[in-house]
């Protein structure tokens, strides 16, 4: 069995609100309708959604509304309040923590995405092929090429990923990225020049189940490091970089020449729905 794992619980502070649930397709989609649809077709039976408690109710509604009444309405869902585990605080411990929060309701290999993020069919299949075949000390993640990440305006966070053809080597989490006046791409920090060309995650993951195992022993440790923190998160490309470079975890790429599409701010909502609105595939 192959479940699709969404992180929903995010703030939304700079949107302004619940993303999560925002149309941003010709439908009144949202990011999620898709990922949805992306995972089914690409074999997955069972969808869990890692949300906050205040949302939980309207993402039920919004499953029950447009998910069910598809096509996908054979698909198992379950419903994972992040805020339910480990230490309170109202901001979510992160999304290595968002993962680990919902073990109980996976019970087999797993892709793991975003709830603001457009995933399309020709990502998610790949990565759920590669899926079928992981060891327990393996997994598997999507790269994308910068230059298809970006947005029009503001600058955005990104995995930058160090790659040897199907494989990962490393990847460091780069901040203020953004296309300049003159055409590069710059992060902010760390400080660097970054060709279009370079690889970086959006995070669309492959694990298997074993991975609960050396993830929740990652969030333990953050908790006993960072537990009077009211920001620090645990970041799931962090925890897998570790474990990398413990040489304890072997990560397999593939990759999509897919355009991304996503939201940070309400500002990012036109160009969303314009994309979307075209077909995009």
């Amino acid at each position: 069995m192959l479940t699709l794992l969404v992180m929903a619980a995010g703030l939304g502070r700079r949107f302004g609100g619940d993303k999560q649930l925002a149309a941003v397709g010709p439908g009144g989609e949202s990011f999620v309708d898709y990922a949805v649809a992306a995972a089914a077709r690409a074999g997955a039976s069972r969808v869990v959604l890692v949300v906050r408690g205040e949302i939980e109710a309207a993402l039920r509604r919004h499953t029950e509304a447009r998910l069910r009444a598809s096509q996908h309405g054979d698909l198992a869902f379950a419903y994972v309040r992040q805020d339910a585990h480990g230490p309170r605080r109202a901001k979510p411990w992160g999304t290595a923590h968002a993962v680990w929060a919902a073990q109980d309701e996976v019970p087999g290999a797993f892709l793991v995405c975003n709830a603001d993020d457009y995933y399309a069919p020709a990502a998610m299949a790949p990565l759920a092929e590669a899926a079928a075949g992981l060891g327990d000390d393996e997994a598997c993640l999507c790269g994308y090429q910068l230059s298809r990440t970006l947005p029009d305006k503001g600058a955005v966070s990104r995995g930058v990923c160090r790659v040897s053809g199907n494989r990962l080597l490393g990847i460091v989490e780069h901040h203020g990225v953004s296309r300049h006046g003159d055409g590069a791409i710059r992060s902010v920090e760390p400080p660097a020049l970054l060709p279009d060309e370079t690889v970086v995650s959006m995070n669309l993951w492959a694990f298997p189940q074993a991975a609960f195992g050396w993830i929740g022993e990652s969030v333990e440790q953050f908790w006993a490091d960072h537990r009077d923190d009211p920001d620090a998160e645990c970041l799931l490309p962090e925890v897998v970089a570790q474990r990398m470079s413990a040489g304890q975890l072997s990560v397999r790429m593939v990759y999509t020449s897919q355009q991304w599409v996503g939201v940070t701010s309400a500002d990012d909502l036109a160009a969303a729905r314009a994309a979307l609105s075209g077909g995009l595939q």
